[in-house]
């Protein structure tokens, strides 16, 4: 009986029964190294060719192919709608003043609760732009009329 050939099985499945559970695409090269070592293992490859074959086929195709596949696997990032608003100008529709806890802007078709970015009041009908987002507020600044 092979005991080497049947180790290089077991641990071929471990690591994909590893990489299946994690999805970080580091186990399945070394599951490849495995098969690789498994095969030289039948074709009666001392213990070390095993363990060589192993280490070359595992590290080659972890730092080569792992770059791409990830590149090509892993979804882009969309912004969001709320991503979206960032940098809209819009106009103030309720005087805002961060100590009072007041404040509101017009943003395209909607209503969003406002605050000062500077922390400065702004005066109702100024024209601003959104900074940031912070849950349901947007932070904002005045936007300087150009003459």
């Amino acid at each position: 009986m092979n005991w080497s050939a049947i180790t290089w099985l077991i641990l071929m499945v471990l690591f994909l029964l590893a990489e299946a559970s994690t999805v970080a695409l580091v186990s399945l090269w070394f599951a490849f190294g495995c098969l690789a070592a498994l095969v030289v293992s039948l074709l009666h490859g001392g213990v070390w060719l095993q363990m060589t074959v192993f280490l070359v086929v595992s590290t080659l195709l972890l730092l080569l192919l792992r770059p791409l596949v990830r590149k090509y696997l892993n979804p882009k990032l969309s912004p969001t709608n709320v991503d979206s608003v960032i940098g809209a100008e819009g106009y103030v529709t309720t005087a805002i003043d961060n100590t009072m806890a007041m404040g509101q802007v017009k943003l395209d078709a909607m209503f969003w609760t406002a605050r000062s970015t500077s922390g400065q009041p702004i005066p109702e009908d100024t024209l601003v732009r959104v900074d940031r987002v912070e849950g349901v507020k947007v932070f904002v600044t005045p936007v300087k009329e150009e003459n």
